[in-house]
């Protein structure tokens, strides 16, 4: 049993972006966007060349503190939904889930949900940082993914 003062597991938040879902798609498909708009400050560049485009694609990217993560794909539909497991190179992902939906809000406009699940994960060192990826950092990233997709 978990007390109400204990974080959630999973932390979720959306908002509306002015503009399709098909173009916000394009900037969280594509690693080497992600740096551009990740309001964890966490990514420091990914190569280009790395759309994603199916479950069970990895990609890699650099993080700001200089070490690597490969990203595996387990959820995936065009213009849609996106989800991926990172891990350390070559290791099993440690059970944290990021996960993007997109769903379509009248002209132009897209309704966006950007989820951390982290009610699998199994390395206690990563715990700290999870506990603090609030609702507001989700929200941090949403911010600017609407700045890029709007302009």
């Amino acid at each position: 049993m978990t007390s109400s003062s204990q974080p959630p597991h999973i932390v979720t938040s959306h908002r509306e972006i002015a503009a399709s879902a098909e173009r916000i798609f394009e900037l969280i498909a594509d690693p080497a966007q992600q740096p551009r708009w990740d309001g964890n400050d966490n990514l420091a560049e990914a190569a280009e060349g790395q759309r994603v485009r199916a479950v069970g694609e990895v990609f890699t990217v650099t993080l700001t503190v200089g070490s690597v993560r490969e990203n595996r794909v387990v959820e995936f539909e065009e213009g849609r939904r996106i989800a991926w497991l990172p891990s350390e190179p070559g290791a099993q992902p440690p059970g944290h889930l990021w996960r993007w939906e997109l769903e379509p809000a009248g002209a132009g406009r897209t309704k966006v949900t950007h989820t951390y699940d982290w009610s699998r994960l199994t390395d206690e060192n990563r715990l700290p940082r999870a506990r603090a990826t609030t609702a507001d950092r989700l929200r941090a990233s949403l911010d600017r993914l609407a700045e890029l997709a709007e302009s």
